[in-house]
C-alpha cells in the first residue's frame, strides 16, 4: 500500500479547512442531496464529501457508508488531493497503490473508486466529492465531466 504523500501546500490547505469550520460539523441538507445525487447518478453503493485534514479524512456528507472518518494514511481521497484532475481507480485489486490497502481487502471492500478534488479559490484541494463501488468499472470522459460539475457545486456552497 501507497500511503498518500502531502500536497505542497499543505499549510494554507489546512488553514483553509480551519477557516471554513467544515471539520466536524453539522450535516447539511444541500450537499446531502448532492451526495445522493452522485450516487443514483452514477448507480454506486458509495458517495461521499471527504475532507482531507492533517491525519484523517472525514466525511461531510455520506451516502452507504456508516463509518464518520478513515485515517488518511489509507485514504484513497488523500491521493486524489494531490493534482486537479478527477481520480480514477477503475480496479482497486490491480493497482499496486492499493491491491493491500486495508479498505479494498476489508470493508467496504472498494474496487473502484472516482474522486473529484474539492479545490478552494487559493487553490487548495480540501476533499473529494468521491464515488465508491464494491465491483470494478469503467470512467468516461462524459462521467469525469459530470462529476467535476457536481464538485464544482460542492465548492461553491463550502464557499457561500
Amino acid at each position: 500500500m501507497k500511503k498518500p504523500q502531502k500536497p505542497k501546500n499543505e499549510p494554507l490547505r489546512i488553514q483553509t479547512l480551519n477557516e471554513l469550520g467544515l471539520l466536524d460539523s453539522e450535516p447539511e441538507p444541500q450537499l446531502d442531496r448532492l451526495t445522493e445525487f452522485v450516487a443514483h447518478v452514477f448507480c454506486v453503493p458509495v458517495a461521499l464529501i471527504s475532507l482531507v485534514d492533517s491525519d484523517r479524512q472525514w466525511f461531510k456528507s455520506k451516502v452507504g457508508l456508516d463509518a464518520c472518518e478513515t485515517s488518511r494514511d489509507i485514504s484513497f481521497c488523500g491521493h486524489a488531493i494531490l493534482g486537479p484532475d478527477v481520480f480514477v481507480v477503475p480496479n482497486a485489486l490491480k493497482d499496486e497503490r492499493f491491491k493491500d490497502n486495508p479498505l479494498v481487502t476489508g470493508p467496504p471492500y472498494i474496487r473502484f473508486y472516482a474522486g473529484a478534488p474539492l479545490v478552494h479559490k487559493n487553490g487548495s484541494a480540501l476533499g473529494t466529492l468521491c464515488l465508491i463501488d464494491i465491483e470494478p468499472r469503467t470512467f468516461d470522459e462524459d462521467d469525469i465531466k459530470v462529476l467535476r460539475e457536481v464538485a464544482d457545486k460542492v465548492i461553491w456552497e463550502f464557499c457561500h
